[in-house]
């Protein structure tokens, strides 16, 4: 049933503890919200197939789980990834700050240097703003990651975030090609609309 899947990306999510990735990734696999979503403990799994410009892809997303007791099994959970979402809460400075130590970490850990790295800026329905958006502009300009600011509460970017995560990926075929060969499929380039428009000009694809 899968015949017509491009490829098969695992994504993975970081983030400080309670920045809303788990329900950036709940919004995103199952269109809903919940205020009271308790912490990741270990490491969460869903997977969603998605079509990108014609070419669909299966994404193996992996919602890891922020507290230092969890984090033993790190090195397993960044392997063979082809994108990584970063995650930070915009009414939160100290969730920000932050960032670097998660950089670090994937530097440390990932097993490949092309991976695609997403910055998302997430709560952006909250009126107590802490880091402006240019901030986080600026830092995904400075390490080169895509940038996108979300609220998984209000659905606003979500999908997009995930779609130009998986764009750009699908751009770059060394990323996945190899694992795709024998499966026979052929990268489409078809411009197919899937729904650009409802970035409201969030997404910086740099």
């Amino acid at each position: 049933m899968d015949e017509d899947v491009l490829t098969t990306l695992k994504i993975l999510i970081i983030s400080e503890s309670g920045v809303g990735k788990s329900s950036l990734l709940l919004r995103f696999t199952d269109d809903t919200f919940d205020p009271e979503l308790a912490a990741t403990i270990d490491v969460d799994f869903k997977v969603k197939t998605i079509s990108v410009d014609g070419n669909k892809a299966k994404l193996a997303i992996l919602d890891t789980a922020a507290q230092e007791r969890f984090r033993t099994l790190t090195p397993s959970y960044y392997r063979g990834a082809q994108g990584v979402i970063l995650v930070y809460d915009v009414t939160r400075r100290d969730a920000f700050v932050k960032l670097d130590n998660w950089l670090n970490e994937l530097e440390t850990y990932c097993t490949r240097n092309d991976i695609v790295n997403m910055l998302v800026g997430n709560k952006i329905d909250k009126e107590n703003r802490e880091v402006d958006r240019n901030e986080g502009l600026k830092f995904a300009r400075k390490h080169s990651m895509l940038f996108i600011e979300a609220s998984a509460k209000t659905c606003c970017a979500v999908q997009c975030a995930f779609e130009e995560l998986v764009e750009k990926i699908i751009q770059m075929p060394g990323l996945w090609e190899s694992e795709s060969q024998s499966k026979g499929v052929k990268l489409s380039h078809r411009d197919e609309s899937h729904g650009g428009g409802a970035c409201g000009g969030y997404c910086s694809v740099l």
